[in-house]
């Protein structure tokens, strides 16, 4: 889900009312009366939880696996340095740090701090968390650093001096920018494009920027000029700047829903585009996605297009002469067009190669495309006959392949070549095989071994597999399996502890991944871990995303349910010991199937979930997401929403009966149903997927007369921690609290909760 500005305090809308909903005052996140009533449930759940034997050592043991030293420090390259951003037990919220190529190749580099986060905020009194920076290149000496207090995605933006090490005031000119859900982007030395809240009007319904505008060095931020407007109900107004030499162009947009956009083009010198108009609009489907590199347009496509006498289908990677096709001419040459199990995972670039992942039956693969030109071309847009050529790089298979490209372009205009245009880092995972780093060159299998993880459980014995199951409507529905050592299928007899994880949304595929603190608190346990790849996320391209659409969502419920009776009916394991867990909007999957099938399941966690299905598109970044979801305010979609919405379908608990009050927009009029055990996490921070959510639904399950544990982070964003000491006890409630309910025969007793 995208990032959201700031939690608001003001919970009423005009179409909820207390009488309608009894606990919308939950939704005031930093509220009094919100806040004692979530230190009570805190309490009650840590007393719970944490008086389990062998809750401390499973959180020191997990602590060890995030404040491990022999983590690979993942590296961004900014001219001759490499910068990392590096947490351990010493340096919780992080050191900004760097170090050279020749250096990073070393076991042990030698590391340069550029910024420690901990003192800063120590020095001035904040929780400050690491926000990104933004660069001006290309001496990159000048920074655009973003901060955010307690891991919230709103930030607040200083400008940093990389050689000197120091942030320039606002009295001495330094761009600064308060908390907001700012954007921004360097122009030239002394300009920069700003997205901020300016005021009444200037963000969008969903929280963010509506308005750029150009914002010189010593100017008052009021005075700043508007030089781009979306419209209100647009997601967010967005500019980039390509400052590649000899390919300078600047490109503004707007994000009119999540999956659509609009876009305009100032070709030229920056300087000159920040004033120059009219802009160009690029001609492209409003759901496609286009990138301008170098001297190529490059689309991804979310639905069929007919074209220049050609269809091209959806899901596909096309490339054509930018020059060209901003001219109207649509002569493509087709990357990639998907089949029933290949799909396309992303790309990135080099300085002449693009370097396309794959993704086969959920599994990465990865090819090398390069332009063969028929003569010489020049830096003027204009490409000589030739064609592309395609290479299959030999790479690990089956896991996860992720590319970062070591190409500056920003150094192309001061004459040197750059010797790291062709050369990308490639890491390689998979469950049982920790990640590795790997450092290569276009045109060849060869790669130099950088960095390992190290292995953070033993899983000698143990093994993973992929397995189908079929879903309501016939479709088939993949998913992952990692056995503990010594399981089998032929073994487990219905008896194993399972947790099974699954997302289903916003076209994000679920691909194997290597988890130290999985391994430690579960597979090494004895407890079998499976990945569920169901439809509306992405792993086989547009068309399983949209299969799950606004009132197709159920679908997504469905495949989840099938894998799960699948495991059953395989006797992997039994209701009994089958545990679900999902974050975001696989929170809202798991609090689904669980009303749905309470039967299936014996104990839940349900981690910073969207629940309210009536009211999400008002609070923080909902409404960006009703491309997503559907529109609340219609009828029709509401519908829809309302057959599902956690919220809206809580049952009461045997011989509970309904308080008074609850009645109203309640589902409880049905058959009364014992849940499973349920553990919601959140945080007071999260500035994504508002808190109210779990807290709501915690309450009207409490009111109906279950016992759901609750546990609120005070900081965290959408992660739910802001450092490995938040994240670790977070961790260990969540695993202990899934292994209480289906590592042994018995339930999660319940809680006394108001």
């Amino acid at each position: 889900m995208p990032t959201a500005p700031a939690a608001t305090s003001d919970p009423q809308t005009p179409t909820t009312t207390e009488a309608e909903d009894p606990f919308l005052w939950l939704e005031d996140v930093h509220g009094e009366r919100a806040l004692a009533w979530v230190r009570a449930r805190n309490a009650e759940s840590e007393a719970r939880l944490r008086g389990t034997p062998g809750f401390e050592a499973l959180r020191e043991r997990l602590r060890e696996v995030l404040d491990s030293r022999e983590q690979i420090p993942y590296v961004t390259r900014l001219g001759p340095w490499l910068y990392n951003l590096w947490r351990d037990a010493a340096n919780p919220r992080g050191l900004w740090r760097r170090t050279t190529l020749a250096q990073y190749r070393l076991p042990q580099p030698q590391w340069e701090t550029v910024l420690d986060i901990d003192a800063l905020g120590r020095a001035e009194g904040k929780s400050w968390v690491w926000g990104g920076a933004t660069t001006l290149g290309p001496e990159h000496r000048l920074c655009l650093l973003s901060l955010s207090v307690g891991g919230a995605d709103a930030t607040v933006v200083r400008e940093f001096d990389l050689v000197d090490k120091r942030f320039i005031a606002a009295g001495d000119g330094g761009f600064a920018v308060p908390e907001a859900k700012t954007s921004v982007t360097w122009i030239d030395a002394d300009t920069v494009y700003i997205g901020t809240d300016f005021g009444p009007g200037s963000l969008t319904d969903s929280g963010y920027p509506r308005v750029i505008r150009r914002w010189r060095r010593g100017q008052p931020l009021a005075w700043a000029e508007t030089v781009f407007e979306g419209e209100k109900t647009d997601v967010a107004a967005w500019v980039q700047v390509d400052a590649t030499p000899g390919f300078e162009r600047t490109t503004f947009g707007r994000m009119l829903d999540f999956y659509r956009s609009r876009h305009w083009l100032v070709e030229g010198p920056l300087a000159d585009a920040a004033r120059r108009q009219p802009r160009l609009a690029i001609d492209k489907p409003d759901d496609a996605s286009v990138s301008l590199w170098r001297e190529w347009a490059v689309l991804e496509l979310r639905s069929d297009w007919a074209t220049g006498g050609e269809r091209h289908c959806a899901g596909s990677l096309l490339v054509a002469d930018a020059a060209a096709f901003l001219a109207g001419q649509r002569r493509f040459t087709t990357l990639f067009a998907p089949t029933a199990t290949r799909s396309l995972a992303g790309w990135t670039a080099t300085r002449r190669t693009l370097m396309v992942t794959l993704m086969d039956n959920v599994a990465s693969r990865l090819e090398e495309w390069h332009w063969q030109p028929g003569g010489a071309h020049g830096r003027d847009g204009k490409v000589s006959q030739g064609r592309w050529g395609r290479r299959e790089v030999r790479a690990p298979y089956p896991g996860t392949l992720s590319l970062t490209d070591l190409h500056d372009p920003l150094l192309e205009g001061a004459g040197t070549p750059d010797p790291l245009a062709e050369r990308y880092l490639l890491n390689a995972t998979d469950f049982l095989h920790p990640d590795s780093l790997q450092l290569g060159s276009t045109g060849s299998d060869e790669r130099e071994a950088l960095k390992a993880r190290p292995r953070f459980f033993d899983a000698q014995g143990m093994k993973a597999e992929q397995r189908f199951a079929t879903s309501r409507d016939g479709t088939r529905v993949p998913y992952f399996v990692v056995w503990p050592k010594g399981a089998s299928a032929d073994s487990a007899g219905g008896e194993l502890p399972t947790l099974l994880y699954g997302y289903g949304g916003f076209e994000l595929a679920m691909q194997p991944f290597y988890s130290g603190t999985l391994g430690r608190a579960w597979t090494a346990r004895g407890g079998v871990f499976v990945l569920a790849n169901i439809r509306g996320g992405g792993e086989f391209g547009p068309a399983w995303h949209q299969a799950a659409l606004k009132a197709k969502r159920q679908r997504s419920f469905d495949d989840f349910i099938a894998v799960a009776e699948d495991l059953v009916k395989a006797r992997i394991t039994r209701p009994a010991r089958l545990a679900i867990q999902g974050g975001s909007n696989g929170g809202l999957l798991v609090a689904a199937v669980m009303l749905q099938r309470p039967d299936l399941f014996r104990a839940v966690s349900c981690q910073v979930p969207l629940l309210d299905m009536r009211r999400y598109h008002r609070l923080l970044a909902g409404a960006s997401w009703m491309a997503e979801y559907g529109n609340p305010d219609d009828a029709a979609e509401w519908a829809a929403l309302r057959r599902y919405s956690p919220y809206h379908n809580v049952p009461p608990a045997p011989a509970a009966g309904l308080p008074p009050g609850t009645e109203a927009g309640s589902a409880a009029a049905g058959a009364a149903r014992q849940l499973p055990a349920l553990l919601i996490t959140t945080s007071t921070r999260d500035d994504r997927v508002h808190p109210g959510h779990a807290r709501k639904f915690a309450a009207r399950l409490a009111a109906f007369g279950h016992h759901p544990l609750y546990w609120e982070n005070i900081e965290g964003g959408h992660g739910g921690a802001a450092d490995n000491a938040q994240r670790s006890l977070m961790m260990a409630l969540e695993y202990t609290f899934l292994w209480q309910g289906v590592g042994t025969a018995g339930r999660v007793p319940p809680s006394p909760q108001g």
